[in-house]
């Protein structure tokens, strides 16, 4: 990628997601799509669904390392159903690398505000296995008071029995320590820090027939999270927070005259243990079932699905939905979907004190009926899609104030919200000397009606990104030096407006590469979050070695 270190770098440059971070090199970022909140998004590591149920603050803090992914699949709107709980508007499945092209790469970068990262990947093809390890450290001073940080990275991903019954399995281990200045309070004299560490053991398998296939996958994930108000003091306040996640899924298809069936059934226990919310836990069920239809000489596909889910606390929901998809022609596709989508309270929500936040214990289950219908259009040289989506949610879950008098702000189920808009995206790739360039466009609007309802008590819902567009220009004019130039505009409802631009330079050699990197070039000043700035230009210089 070259102008990316972390996946939340790389997500900021897609259309219709909305990255809102506090802190840098991902020590604390809010993942939010179309206009949904940080706590309606799903992230899934290789089919597993990473949801935390303290807080939907940390569902980026278990992204693996770029170095290690294969492709990232974004699913927006009511699609993401199928993942259930927490995939309200939209989830996205980071699928990593069976192998390495290389036996090791080692890499190390430095640049602006004390930056040095470094990494080691190394993979090994065997006889009847393969595995690839990674270890990295991204660390800083900071930008601005107290945004120092160190974050270590450990992934590990083996394939065995690879002749026979292939069983896949993963562990990761994420570690972050990081200066939280003003994260969450406005006050200067503070100087507030955490650390969070994230963790996961996942093992899968798939069995295979000529029209079955099944895959079950057993997985345990762990979250810390450390709080200081204080971080000279932290007798003065601080928070513990300890959650698992252990959960047994099974995920099928079937391919019959009639078409393909999908199911899949997914059971686990989350719990929590904590100084501010207490000892909790939760038992979580739930069943998918798909079929999708082939009409009209397989030009035409119609996919009804139901999910229904079970939790401890929240009992049993049913959720149906429908997807369709009709093939005009070679290159295009036209597509609809509709669905009920939902997400129940975290433990946050739900439990959480402190002298200016109260949780509710009374929350109903968030619900939204969404809509959306798009084209898609491919060709050898050129992609482009147009999305237009609505919602119509009730029951969200935000931090409002009775009125603005009193300073504790209550978790509340609000009033029914509107959200809807459209999103287009579009590449085109060119030749120029015989070498591939790509110009790449995105943009999204969105218009919801929150504004109008509690525009003074409000916490978080008020800042959606009502306009977005997202450029980038891929560019090789020598052998073996590429160019990317990075361009977001964003203005949000509230009436902010900013321009971000970011380039790198990549030079290969045969097993070296070197990189630089610059950010924010024309040094843009911006919020993304809260009250907090995002750093001014920086520039990152890297080399790295693989044999």
């Amino acid at each position: 990628n070259g102008a990316a270190t972390n996946v939340v770098e790389l997500l900021q440059q897609v259309a219709g997601l909305d990255i809102r971070r506090r802190g840098t090199a991902g020590s604390q970022a809010d993942l939010y799509i179309r206009g949904g909140g940080f706590d309606q998004t799903l992230l899934l590591i290789d089919g597993i669904k990473m949801d935390d149920s303290q807080t939907g603050h940390h569902t980026l803090n278990a992204a693996v390392p770029i170095e290690v992914i294969e492709r990232i699949e974004i699913i927006k709107g009511p699609a993401a159903r199928v993942f259930g709980q927490n995939a309200f508007t939209g989830a996205i499945n980071i699928v990593t690398k069976k192998s390495l092209n290389k036996t090791a790469i080692a890499q190390v970068e430095r640049g602006s505000f004390g930056q040095l990262n470094g990494s080691i990947t190394v993979g090994k093809e065997f006889e009847n296995s393969s595995v690839i390890a990674h270890i990295g450290a991204l660390t800083s001073d900071g930008y601005r008071t107290n945004s120092d940080y160190n974050n270590y990275n450990y992934f590990l991903k083996g394939v065995l029995n690879t002749q026979k019954q292939a069983v896949e399995v993963i562990a990761t281990f994420f570690d972050k320590k990081f200066g939280a200045e003003n994260f969450y309070t406005t006050n200067p004299a503070f100087h507030e820090y955490e650390e969070t560490q994230s963790s996961l053991i996942g093992l899968s398998t798939t069995f295979r027939s000529e029209k079955f296939k099944i895959t079950p996958r057993v997985y345990w994930k762990r979250g810390q999270d450390i709080f200081l108000l204080k971080r000279d003091d932290p007798s003065f306040y601080r928070n513990l927070h300890i959650t698992n996640k252990v959960g047994v899924e099974v995920n099928a298809s079937y391919t019959s005259s009639l078409g393909v069936t999908g199911f899949g059934v997914d059971v686990s226990r989350v719990s929590i243990s904590s100084n501010n919310l207490g000892k909790r836990d939760r038992i979580m069920a739930s069943l998918f079932v798909e079929h999708r239809f082939h009409l009209l000489h397989d030009k035409l596909d119609i996919t009804p699905c139901v999910a229904l889910t079970y939790f401890s606390d929240f009992k049993f929901h049913a959720f149906p939905g429908l997807d369709l998809g009709y093939t005009i022609s070679d290159n295009f596709k036209a597509y609809g979907n509709i669905g009920y989508t939902y997400r129940i309270p975290t433990f946050t929500d739900l439990f959480y004190k402190d002298p200016v936040t109260i949780g509710n214990e009374n929350l109903k289950p968030e619900e939204a009926l969404a809509q959306e219908i798009g084209i898609k259009f491919n060709q050898s040289n050129f992609f482009g899609s147009i999305a237009f989506f609505n919602r119509d949610a009730k029951n969200l879950i935000d931090y409002v104030r009775p009125n603005t008098n009193q300073s504790v702000f209550t978790a509340t189920n609000i009033a029914e919200v509107n959200t809807k808009g459209f999103e287009l995206d579009a590449s085109y790739l060119f030749k120029i000397n015989e070498d591939q360039q790509t110009f790449k466009f995105g943009y999204s609007y969105l218009d919801d009606t929150i504004l109008n309802q509690n525009k003074d008590l409000s916490r978080y819902s008020l800042n959606t990104l009502k306009h977005q567009f997202t450029a980038r220009f891929s560019t090789k004019f020598f052998k073996n030096v590429r160019q990317n130039i990075i361009y977001k505009h964003a203005e949000r409802t509230i009436g902010t407006a900013y321009n971000v631009w970011n380039a790198s330079v990549l030079v290969d050699f045969k097993d070296f590469n070197f990189t630089l990197t610059a950010n924010n070039i024309f040094n843009a000043v911006y919020i993304e979050s809260g009250f907090i700035p995002m750093p001014p230009s920086s520039i990152l210089l890297g080399m790295s070695y693989g044999f």
